[in-house]
C-alpha cells in the first residue's frame, strides 16, 4: 500500500509505493538539525512526485550530495533527492510530511552526519 505526503501549503504532494515505515533517521548535521527531519530513504523509482514541480526550489550544501527540495511558497521540505551507497537513485522522505506516520511509534535511529 502507499503512502501519501505534502508540503505545508498543499503546493507539493508526492506519494511513496510500498508501506509507510516503521523506523526512521535523525541526523544531527547543521540542516537536519535546525530543521527537525525524521528521515527515510526510498529508491527514486517507489518515489513519485504527484504535484509541485514548479513550485519547488533545491537547496544543496557541504558535499552536494542530496539535493533538498523544498517549496517555495510554505518552505517546508517533504524530501530530497541523491544516491545511495551504491550509486543508486534514493528519495530521502521527510516523514514529518506524510500525515498517516504516527511519529511518536518510529524507532527512531541516530546518525552523526555532523561528523561527515
Amino acid at each position: 500500500m502507499a503512502y501519501q505526503g505534502s508540503c505545508h501549503c498543499g503546493a507539493v504532494t508526492f506519494e511513496v509505493a510500498g508501506d509507510a515505515p516503521l523506523e526512521a533517521m535523525s541526523c544531527n548535521c547543521s540542516h537536519c538539525r535546525r530543521k527537525g527531519f525524521l528521515l527515510t530513504f526510498v529508491p527514486a523509482s517507489d518515489f513519485a512526485l504527484t504535484a509541485g514541480e514548479d513550485a519547488l526550489t533545491t537547496y544543496t550544501f557541504n558535499k552536494h550530495k542530496l539535493r533538498h527540495r523544498f517549496c517555495r511558497t510554505c518552505g517546508v521540505q517533504p524530501f530530497a533527492e541523491g544516491q545511495g551507497k551504491d550509486g543508486a537513485d534514493v528519495r530521502a522522505v521527510n516523514l514529518r510530511a506524510v500525515p498517516s506516520v504516527d511519529l511518536d511509534a518510529l524507532v527512531v535511529k541516530r546518525v552523526d552526519g555532523a561528523s561527515f
